[in-house]
């Protein structure tokens, strides 16, 4: 029997995609975990993978268009295995607020300027991109199959090639005018995060303890590790924060869990989220089994989800699937923050830069790195004292950071 290949749900509050580009063509062979489409959500284009082997009996729905989670995509099976009885192609949703494109007008009524520019031949990151930045498509290049517009076509553009200098007003008399404020809208990816934060906040009561760690025996080993790594995957400070914090977890399982109304889930992977910014807004990548990592390991996992987060294009594992979050500003020169947790989980950690600075052992004053960090939970899930002793915890380990390398 053919497997049914259905739109994914990309992340927790995700209600439908964009299929942006088969990977796949009918009757092509595909492998299990092989890559088959490339998906966006309201953050990201996603790379959606085969979970079944065999051909691809019929694609039903074309690239471009919007379809909610859980519909079917495609067919995948056996060469000349019968399709179910709804393998055909889906009606196209209305336009919604969410971003779908709407229906192109006949040829002989097409508008001109701004309007024009639904007809064009675009990817959906290439619209979202142009209306973000103020291009017309109309005037941009396409180097894509069949002339489409792709997100790097806009990004190359110069819309100062493609327009002129107003004519200044005659002049007058009159006294100037008060300026009018102007509304700038929200890329979809500002929306999502706008909507998540704000439900975080509305249904999870935050709370938040910090604590300052001494980082002086991470750093020194940290600096130890990447010269005798000698130009491999060199260990950042944040692989150390990550990998002391999935040693925590193992003691605490309970800020890997999810609040569930009468009780909580233990996720039993602890797949660490961090925090990454990207030119759009801000990104959650999930690092999977974190617990069983080395540091090198961390790092190269954490190297490849950035590079694929910046390139705009990320593979499922990456996107989802995340139990515990990182939030770390050190690069921003920032000492302190609190951070807001990612829905659904139940807790963040937010560090800020490691500095030198005065402190007291011994009743003697020297110069130790410091590193301030705050955690957030989520009160349905745990206490104050809980929260006190997971976060004295990471500080223990990083504090002792040969423990990150057992």
């Amino acid at each position: 029997m053919a497997t049914t290949v259905v739109m994914p749900q990309m992340g927790y509050d995700m209600q439908e995609g964009t299929l942006v580009r088969w990977l796949k063509r009918d009757g092509e062979e595909v492998k299990r975990g092989e890559s088959i489409a490339e998906i966006e959500t309201d953050k990201a284009v996603v790379e959606m993978e085969a979970y079944a082997s065999g051909v691809v009996l019929k694609t039903v729905v074309e690239e471009g268009s919007t379809v909610p989670v859980g519909q079917a995509i495609a067919f995948i099976g056996t060469p000349g295995e019968p399709l179910p009885d709804t393998a055909q192609a889906p009606e196209t949703p209305a336009e919604s607020d969410t971003g779908a494109e709407a229906t192109a007008m006949p040829e002989e009524a097409a508008p001109s300027g701004p309007a024009a520019s639904s007809q064009v031949k675009a990817s959906p990151m290439a619209r979202r991109l142009a209306e973000e930045k103020g291009i017309d498509l109309t005037q941009v290049a396409g180097t894509g199959p069949g002339g489409r517009i792709t997100r790097d076509d806009v990004m190359a553009h110069d819309p100062g090639a493609a327009t002129t200098t107003p004519e200044a007003p005659p002049p007058t008399d009159e006294a100037p005018t008060t300026a009018e404020a102007e509304n700038v809208p929200l890329s979809r990816m500002r929306q999502a995060i706008a909507r998540r934060t704000a439900q975080s906040k509305r249904e999870a009561p935050h709370f938040y303890v910090a604590a300052d760690v001494d980082m002086t025996l991470a750093m020194t080993m940290r600096q130890q590790l990447n010269d005798a790594l000698a130009g491999a995957a060199r260990v950042s400070v944040n692989d150390l924060i990550v990998k002391a914090c999935a040693l925590t977890l193992v003691k605490f399982p309970t800020f890997n869990a999810t609040f569930q109304g009468d009780h909580l889930r233990m996720n039993p992977a602890i797949n660490v989220s961090i925090a990454v910014a990207v030119e759009q807004g801000l990104l959650v990548l999930s690092l999977g089994d974190c617990r069983d990592r080395s540091l090198a390991d961390i790092s190269k996992v954490t190297r490849g989800a950035v590079e694929r987060a910046q390139s705009g294009v990320l593979r499922e594992e990456d996107y989802t699937g995340g139990t515990f979050s990182i939030s770390n500003m050190g690069m921003f020169d920032v000492d302190s923050f609190s951070a807001i947790i990612y829905p659904p989980q139940a807790a963040v950690l937010a560090v800020g830069t490691v500095r030198k600075q005065p402190v007291v052992r011994d009743d003697q004053i020297t110069i130790a790195q410091i590193m301030k960090a705050t955690l957030s939970t989520d009160h349905r899930v745990a206490d104050g004292a809980q929260a006190a002793q997971f976060l004295v915890e990471v500080k223990r380990v990083l504090e002792n950071p040969v423990s990150l390398l057992v």
